[in-house]
């Protein structure tokens, strides 16, 4: 019996290894290829894991990010609405899996922003607070999140400078991020860890 137990076990750890194994190694093909500049290929990738691991709410992450990357610079209000539709699909997904994310709401906040910065005068009034409100929540439930404050500040600082106010203290908020970035350890390899360069971008721009 005690045998029997111990074959069990064995099986089960190996089991449970090779899924890890099969997770990890696709999530690093799929971020090889979106290294590689082929966003198409990645994305596909992320897709199948999704599918085949239902409990990971990376790869849904991953979509909504690429899917918000590739809108900031689309002109075509047609294509615009099919990348944050699938990226806001893929949100509500990973938010199913994994309630009170931090990383999720900061990106939920991006997709929110893409909706502003496409066209501010429809989506303005209609997300702006909610984009504070998310930011908000993220820091609340991870205070040393640097991309719940690098997003935070931005976000703050692209409304001064709507309404032409001083942004002087939003520079303070990135460069508190910058040092947020400097101690953060993500949870694995393949968590969030994106944002520092922005946020040294930012700085040096607020001392230009």
């Amino acid at each position: 019996m005690k045998k029997q137990i111990i074959i069990i076990v064995v099986l089960l750890v190996t089991g449970l290894t090779q899924a890890q194994s099969n997770f990890e190694k696709g999530m690093s093909k799929a971020f090889e290829l979106w290294q590689a500049d082929k966003t198409d290929e990645a994305e596909n990738m992320f897709e199948r894991i999704a599918k085949a691991e239902p409990k990971e709410w990376l790869p849904n992450y991953y979509i909504a990010q690429i899917n918000s990357l590739k809108s900031w610079t689309e002109k075509d209000a047609t294509v615009l609405k099919a990348q944050l539709d699938k990226a806001q699909q893929h949100l509500d997904e990973a938010m199913l899996k994994s309630e009170n994310n931090a990383e999720i709401l900061v990106m939920q906040a991006q997709v929110l922003t893409n909706w502003v910065a496409f066209d501010g005068m429809t989506y303005g009034m209609k997300y702006g607070a909610k984009i504070s409100e998310l930011y908000n929540k993220a820091l609340a439930i991870d205070a040393t999140n640097p991309r719940a404050a690098l997003g935070k500040a931005e976000w703050a600082m692209g409304s001064a400078k709507y309404f032409g106010k001083d942004t002087a203290p939003y520079c303070k908020e990135v460069e508190a991020s910058i040092e947020l970035f400097n101690t953060f350890k993500p949870e694995s390899r393949l968590h969030p860890n994106w944002g520092k360069e922005r946020a040294v971008a930012v700085a040096k721009n607020c001392k230009a």
